[in-house]
């Protein structure tokens, strides 16, 4: 583009810092259209403006690349923006409490969600229907733990889901049942609390991507499409306020897509989406045709597709992740594995052939190990390429895997608020499930980074908070839970490369986007503060100013 077109935007008087090696720091950025045509000094570029051209003055605080959130739930994050939510709830009458008051404003018969329950909300105690029963006898409720991978149902929730008096399941789910042989409340993984979240429709429309990789059926009505593309709207304006301009979902199915694609065809799209089709272990490999069709269909910078997300275990705290030498706390116990090695070798070398990125929920050590396997298997069938194939989480690896991602060329994609006593985690039960022996291996982000691995980093929305500022507060603060530990924290700078140009190197579009710099895509956050010259404790109180995406302000503070 010509030097001489006036720019429709300049942002000007601020610390940028463009994750441009060749040019790491500026003054200014000036956009045209959709794309950066200036990166530079005050005076040249306000020297290009128009009376045409909007100016925004950023007060000497930071301009950087927009957020890019390596690993989150965009539907699902969206539907629960409305639920009840008991984040820091403990004890049994502050949830009484929190429960009575959410009711007091939401009254009826359907379904009510609550999110982000502590597994030790009662202490040694364990949570169960009974507890939630003295609370609300007669309306179903469903409780989510904070990972979202367990929940706890009232007897109302279980008797109208068919689920009280148990239900036979796939391994690694499970409906706790009491000597009474009665379900006691607690439902571990999606195949066990699906049918409690099956008694809400429009709920169940918004996990489908999780749950089953499927399509609503029937299609939805107009009135329910409607309700699904304001669901959307919601959760894109949560994204926007927060700086984020890309995301990468971690769950996904056709519906998903349709429904971004309708929003930006009414220019109403105010983040770039990469959305992939959820493979379960119960769909035959020809399933992965759907995935085909979908990169296929999906290929603009707003919307695409073109990669296939699997479960390959469960979480920590329910002893459903894959642990190699068994559990900290439970040596016997090792947890299942959702597909065996060798229908995950299958999976992935069929992937593999069809140019598929796969990105695999794997938190113990047992489970990245076997999806380690499987991208091995792949190269070995398919021959080597660069197919950046991810690792989703990595909580726990083991010593021998470490160098085998920058082997096997596979990314690293954490979560700088996941590990215990971020955010307010707490530190158990996680640190014993895990074993002391075993910390050092424990959300490696620097260990494995050292070993030539390239980090994606994200929140995992609605696990965590979506807030980049949160989140790049966690990684750079990080405390170590013994004096014997390696410093897992991560610089400042290091930090804010996997929240930008790592997340666009991680869906291949490092030539687009992830910087500041002449050509690239017009992908600008404005924040509040000067992130190189406030404090590190600071960080987290960090705010959005303004969010550009594709040269359009879609988010003003």
């Amino acid at each position: 583009m010509s030097r001489s077109v006036s720019p429709d935007l300049i942002i000007c008087n601020g610390g940028v810092l463009t994750m441009d090696a060749a040019k790491p720091r500026a003054e200014a950025v000036a956009i045209t259209g959709n794309r950066i045509t200036g990166v530079g000094r005050n005076k040249d570029l306000m020297a290009r403006r128009s009376r045409k051209t909007r100016v925004v003055d950023a007060r000497g605080a930071t301009i950087m690349p927009g957020f890019i959130e390596g690993h989150m739930h965009i539907w699902p994050g969206a539907a629960e923006l409305a639920n009840l939510h008991l984040t820091g709830a403990r004890g049994f009458e502050e949830l009484r409490a929190r429960v009575t008051a959410h009711v007091a404003k939401h009254p009826g018969h359907s379904l009510l969600v609550g999110n982000q329950i502590d597994y030790a909300i009662l202490g040694d105690e364990a949570l169960s229907r009974h507890h939630l029963d003295r609370i609300l006898p007669d309306r179903p409720m469903l409780l989510f733990s904070s990972d979202h991978h367990t929940a706890w149902a009232n007897s109302k929730a279980l008797e109208m889901s068919g689920l009280l008096h148990g239900k036979a399941l796939p391994a690694g789910h499970e409906i706790v049942m009491g000597a009474d042989r009665l379900a006691m409340g607690e439902l571990r993984e999606n195949e066990a609390f699906t049918p409690v979240m099956e008694l809400a429709p429009e709920l169940t429309r918004s996990r489908l991507g999780l749950t089953t990789g499927g399509e609503p059926d029937p299609y939805p009505s107009p009135e329910e499409f409607k309700t699904d593309l304001d669901m959307m709207r919601r959760g894109l304006k949560h994204c926007a306020r927060h700086g984020i301009t890309s995301f990468h979902n971690m769950d996904g199915n056709l519906y998903t897509l349709e429904l971004l694609a309708e929003l930006e065809r009414h220019g109403e799209l105010s983040a770039r989406a990469y959305v992939p089709f959820h493979f379960k272990p119960f769909m035959p490999l020809a399933a992965l045709e759907r995935a085909s069709t979908m990169k296929d269909r999906y290929t603009g910078p707003m919307l695409k597709a073109g990669a296939v997300k699997c479960f390959i275990d469960g979480v920590l705290d329910s002893y459903t992740a894959v642990m190699h030498g068994g559990y900290g706390d439970r040596p016997e116990w090792k947890g299942d594995l959702l597909f065996s090695q060798k229908h995950f070798n299958a999976v992935a070398v069929e992937a593999d052939r069809r140019g598929l990125q796969i990105a695999v929920h794997a938190i113990g050590d047992g489970a990245v190990h076997a999806v380690l396997n499987g991208y091995e298997a792949a190269r070995k069938a398919n021959g080597a390429r660069d197919s950046r194939h991810r690792v989703e989480h990595i909580e726990v690896v083991l010593p021998g895997d470490i160098k085998r991602f920058k082997s096997l060329g596979v990314l690293a994609s954490m979560q700088p608020p996941h590990p215990p006593g971020q955010q307010g985690w707490p530190l158990e039960p996680t640190l014993s499930r895990i074993g002391e022996k075993r910390w050092p291996y424990a959300y490696a982000w620097q260990t494995l980074k050292a070993a030539g691995a390239r980090l994606v980093f994200g929140t995992d929305w609605p696990v965590s908070d979506i807030n980049p500022m949160r989140a790049v507060h966690s990684a750079v603060t990080r405390k170590t839970w013994s004096e014997h530990l390696p410093v897992q924290a991560q610089p400042l700078l290091d930090t804010l490369a996997a929240y930008t140009c790592g997340g666009a190197y991680a869906e291949f579009a490092e030539s687009e986007k992830g910087m500041l710099k002449r050509g690239m895509l017009a992908d600008v956050v404005v924040l509040s503060d000067n992130l190189e010259t406030i404090e590190p404790g600071r960080l987290e109180h960090v705010t959005v100013k303004a969010t550009v995406c594709d040269g359009r302000v879609v988010f003003e503070g």
